[in-house]
């Protein structure tokens, strides 16, 4: 071997790393390490992001828990005032139901005083008393019709348990009245088809 193949030997590069770097680029285990540290920067941001989103989060539902509590405190507020005011107007219903009713029977009382004035004087008849009799007594019926009270019709109907009570028991004056009513000892009504009192009877048997 002459000279200058030895001296060409001699200036080659004795390994890739020699090469690598002669050519300006980076060895493999510097470009592993330089990898691993970038990896290592990426996995430190990633918790950080994700506990920023976990705060996120947690505010997000304790602005919400805040604002349905705000919620439920009005409709609290509003609720025990309804219930108040309810209550209150229920008292003066009660105190006043009867107001209206009152006020209608007062033409009543008014015609029985004009009633009695008249049997004091003289000359009065029977008559005359009998009529002013008749006509309280439709005034005040016509009342109760507008009122919604109703007389329930007893009088030879078929006994009934849910409108009739029944004092006694005769034998029926005909076999078409066994099991109704003959006679009716007291009458009975009905507020708005509700039985107010129930009627009286005596039951043929």
């Amino acid at each position: 071997m002459n000279e200058e193949q030895k001296e060409t030997l001699n200036t080659e590069p004795q390994n890739e790393s020699e090469v690598k770097a002669e050519a300006g680029q980076m060895p493999e285990a510097e470009e592993t390490a330089a990898g691993q540290d970038v990896t290592s920067e990426e996995h430190a941001e990633k918790p950080k992001s994700h506990k920023h989103k976990k705060e996120d989060h947690t505010k997000e539902l304790e602005s919400k828990i805040e604002e349905l509590q705000d919620k439920y405190l009005r409709l609290s507020a509003e609720f025990d005032n309804y219930r108040k005011r309810t209550l209150r107007e229920k008292t003066e219903l009660i105190k006043t139901a009867g107001e209206g009713i009152l006020i209608n029977i007062l033409p009543v009382i008014d015609d029985f005083e004009r009633a009695r004035t008249a049997m004091q004087g003289d000359g009065t008849s029977i008559e005359a008393i009998r009529d002013g009799v008749d006509l309280i007594y439709n005034k005040f019926s016509e009342f109760l019709k507008q009122n919604g009270v109703v007389e329930i019709e007893s009088a030879n109907q078929d006994f009934n348990t849910d409108i009739h009570e029944a004092l006694t028991k005769i034998p029926a004056p005909a076999e078409e009245l066994k099991g109704k009513v003959v006679d009716v000892i007291q009458k009975g009504y009905l507020l708005n088809e509700k039985v107010i009192r129930f009627a009286k009877v005596v039951v043929g048997e």
